[in-house]
């Protein structure tokens, strides 16, 4: 069900260039994904046919078309994070969650998401947790992080 401030948000943006993606961005945020019945939505509100609202979903990896897992944990797969670890740490934390990378949990509990570069590369390898930055995330930081996150529930 669509949300009556979603439809006063759209009202406000969709006379604007590119409206989707700010429009998107909110969605996301109050709902926590794009649910699909929002391109139908989109597509009639801005205009745009439903593979074009499709394909920006789509393009942008931070857009999810699922519910997340209330902690979500973001790994660097880029270059300079692989070169330092990074391919170690993806398995590690794959191990300790028993999910791949755009899965969530069983129990909603963790998502995981692979992204390309958080601009930390000094710090390598970069992990990101409920929106927290880490650097230098060898397993065993993984591991410290991965208990306080335990500890808190």
């Amino acid at each position: 069900m669509v949300e009556r401030g979603l439809y006063e948000e759209i009202s406000k943006l969709k006379s604007k260039k590119n409206a989707l993606i700010p429009i998107l961005h909110i969605i996301q945020e109050r709902q926590g994904y794009i649910p699909e019945y929002t391109v139908d939505l989109l597509s009639s509100e801005l205009n745009l046919s439903k593979a074009e609202v499709w394909g920006v979903i789509t393009f942008y990896s931070d857009f999810r078309l699922k519910p997340p897992g209330k902690h979500i944990i973001k790994v660097c797969r880029s270059e300079a994070c692989l070169a330092m670890g990074g391919r170690k740490v993806q398995e590690h934390i794959k191990c300790i969650l028993g999910i791949d990378f755009g899965q969530t949990t069983h129990d909603g509990i963790f998502t995981l998401e692979g992204v390309y570069c958080f601009g930390n590369c000094a710090c390598a390898p970069s992990v990101m947790v409920d929106g927290k930055l880490y650097g230098r995330a060898f397993p065993e930081r993984i591991d410290m992080i991965m208990e306080n996150i335990l500890k808190k529930r």
